[in-house]
């Protein structure tokens, strides 16, 4: 039962935080550190990841409509009457998901390169904790720079395609470093652009589905290669851990656009910043 709980709060804090510009990975490293899991060393490292499977699934849930490129077209067939229902792709949706992909591409190359030597250097509550502040300060000085300034960019539609190589850049940061956060990092880099607040959020969440499955699948196909094979309670925690984060995120992804809507980022730069140094004040 006490596993259970401590499944049910690691979900709770996934779902929290992957959407949220304050790093998810960041805090599930602290919290590993208060709160371990009674599992094996080989499973909590692809538990981390693949938690993130059902933050994911709240993005393609609430974003179904955006996010499927296809819909149904009525036709009529040359020369008669008969109607026929035909497969098309949705206006703009080829353009939206080739930017995303193109978005994707800087951090797929580096996780798949260098996954191993990243976890070994940089998944440590240090690191952690001074990207944390790092950020936070980054976070403050971009929205004080941005001020009243009117965005250029206010759709998807606009996002160009050299637009998403640098937001995609943005986004490299957070795969090397944890604790940058990967909401974090991209927003930053949208912000600096001209693009709004909401469209940053919604193009990074867009972001988040094909960079995390395939991390997640990244890390299941190592578990596997390893022949590591899960317990009965290792498989439950990871079932718990992802269905508590769907829910939580679901939640979570409503407010934070309801939030920007009338405020800023600064109070999760603020949060980062007293987080990374309450982290280093702990530890020392």
């Amino acid at each position: 039962m006490l596993e259970i709980l401590k499944a049910i709060l690691f979900g709770i804090v996934e779902g929290v935080t992957e959407w949220l510009p304050i790093s998810s990975t960041g805090h599930m490293i602290l919290l590993n550190e208060i709160v371990s899991l009674n599992v094996s060393e080989e499973f909590y490292k692809m538990f981390e990841v693949v938690i993130q499977l059902g933050a994911i699934m709240a993005v393609v849930i609430l974003y179904w409509n955006t996010l499927w490129p296809f819909t149904m077209k009525r036709v009529k067939a040359k020369g008669s009457v008969a109607v026929h229902n035909r497969v098309v792709w949705k206006e703009g949706a080829l353009a939206m998901w080739i930017k995303i992909i193109i978005a994707c591409i800087p951090a797929a190359i580096v996780g798949v390169l260098f996954d191993d030597k990243i976890d070994e250097l940089f998944y440590h509550p240090i690191p952690v904790a001074l990207a944390l502040i790092i950020v936070g300060v980054i976070f403050i000085v971009v929205e004080f720079m941005n001020g009243k300034k009117e965005p250029v960019i206010n759709s998807i539609a606009e996002i160009g395609y050299n637009t998403a190589l640098i937001i995609g850049l943005f986004q490299l940061l957070a795969a090397i470093f944890p604790g940058t956060s990967r909401s974090g990092a991209t927003i930053i880099g949208a912000l600096l652009i001209g693009v709004s607040r909401e469209v940053a959020a919604e193009f990074t969440f867009f972001l988040a589905v094909p960079v995390m499955f395939g991390a997640s699948l990244l890390k299941v196909a190592k578990y596997v290669a390893e022949g590591v094979s899960m317990s009965g309670l290792e498989v439950l925690i990871l079932i718990i851990g992802c269905v508590v984060a769907f829910a939580v995120s679901i939640f979570v992804i409503r407010f934070l656009m309801s939030y920007i809507k009338k405020h800023d980022f600064k109070v999760f730069g603020w949060y980062r910043i007293v987080l990374g140094i309450l982290v280093i004040i702990i530890l020392m």
